[in-house]
């Protein structure tokens, strides 16, 4: 591991809650947990308190997780102060006076402009200006932490090439795969019980359904296919559950532990990704592209960007963007699946090298050439109230 890793620690702010899917923070971050100090900042979670608190907890994988709670009567004008003094507790309560800041979100800038990293990093995993209810202030914090940054990742190619001429030292680090778990799938596994019931043919699908999930299309196939199965996996977010396509033989499980993906994957004769055609899917790089493949199970998937290139060019997933469409190419899928040794060899060639681990180590080189910067360790010179609660919330 680099030097400069080794000495700094790392501050993160992110948008997604750590615990709410196993992603592309979650493999990087935990391998920098392995040789520095991680602290992952979440977004605020208003009430259960009287007054402004921060709940520091550790995972299995050694990150420090802050969670913000802030009283669900605070001012409007008042959130961003309080959010900056408990970022400035937390720096003077764990002694961070060397640290590096990573930004998966722009909107972290207004309570975080006042530090003095010696790096600034800023991982673009989406284009979170086009998901629905962004604020219209994402754009010009975008623009602002782009000026600010050192080093920016972004999560695909589609949005590097639209990003690139904005920094003078961005690279595209798209979805990597944890080939060991997910390969897991192309084994006889014991089943879930929710599942094991389920008949055959059994097409799925794991992740967040939301907007970028076109319901009217899993509607249509299940239609035109009542003999398959059609079995979803993951988390309902910022869409009504209501509004999910209801059918005899679509099954809803709910959000499943990372661990248990593979004993999922290993039941189903097909893997599907209907994602919608619109703003929010403009720029995606579906990280279960790849787990798809390394499970050996045939894929198919509406014409998003980074899946047609590399994955579509390549043979390796089958495109389709409507219901007759994906029908026909799930039939070829499922048949090709029974002469698919030529077809695992090409995966197979294609993931490796394609690691989070060697994605990890080739971003932890990129940190290492920054120059870092010279500066005082700055201590806050005040008595800090002890308002971080270790072990609980409040």
């Amino acid at each position: 591991m680099n030097k400069h890793c080794e000495t700094s620690d790392l501050l993160v702010f992110s948008h997604l809650r750590w615990d709410f899917v196993f992603q592309r923070p979650q493999h990087l971050l935990s391998r920098h947990a392995i040789h520095r100090r991680v602290f992952y900042f979440e977004e605020p979670v208003f009430g259960m308190t009287d007054m402004p608190r921060l709940h520091l907890r550790e995972t299995a994988e050694a990150v420090q997780v802050a969670v913000p709670y802030l009283p669900s009567n605070i001012k409007p004008e008042d959130v961003e102060p309080a959010l900056r003094d408990l970022v400035d507790e937390l720096i003077f309560e764990e002694d961070l006076s060397t640290y590096a800041v990573w930004y998966y979100t722009p909107m972290a800038l207004p309570f975080t402009r006042h530090l003095e990293p010696i790096s600034t990093i800023f991982d673009k995993m989406d284009e979170l200006s086009l998901f629905k209810g962004a604020p219209q202030s994402l754009i010009d914090m975008e623009t602002e932490l782009l000026k600010k940054a050192d080093l920016v990742f972004t999560g695909g190619h589609s949005i590097y090439q639209a990003s690139k001429h904005r920094h003078h030292n961005i690279h595209s680090f798209p979805s990597s795969i944890d080939y060991d778990h997910f390969s897991q799938g192309r084994l006889s596994l014991i089943e879930p019980e929710d599942q094991v019931n389920i008949p055959h043919p059994r097409l799925g699908f794991y992740g967040v359904f939301d907007e970028r999930f076109n319901t009217e299309l899993l509607k249509d196939i299940a239609a035109l296919r009542s003999d398959w199965h059609f079995v979803m996996v993951g988390p309902v977010v910022k869409i009504d559950p209501e509004t999910l396509p209801k059918a005899s033989n679509i099954h809803y499980l709910g959000k499943k532990d990372y661990q248990a993906l593979p004993l999922y994957l290993s039941g189903w004769d097909c893997a599907i990704m209907p994602f919608a055609l619109n703003d929010s899917t403009r720029f995606i790089s579906p990280t279960k592209t790849p787990e798809f493949l390394a499970a050996g199970k045939p894929c198919v998937s509406t014409s998003i960007t980074d899946v047609v290139s590399p994955y579509g060019d390549m043979r390796l997933v089958h495109i389709a963007d409507t219901a007759e469409e994906f029908v026909k190419c799930c039939s070829l899928a499922m048949k090709e699946r029974k002469e698919m040794e030529n077809w695992l060899s090409n995966v197979d060639s294609f993931l490796a090298g394609n690691s989070w681990q060697e994605t990890f180590l080739r971003m932890a080189e990129l940190e290492k050439d920054l120059p870092k910067k010279r500066r005082e360790s700055v201590r806050i010179e005040r008595i800090v109230p002890t308002t971080i609660a270790v072990g609980g919330a409040h």
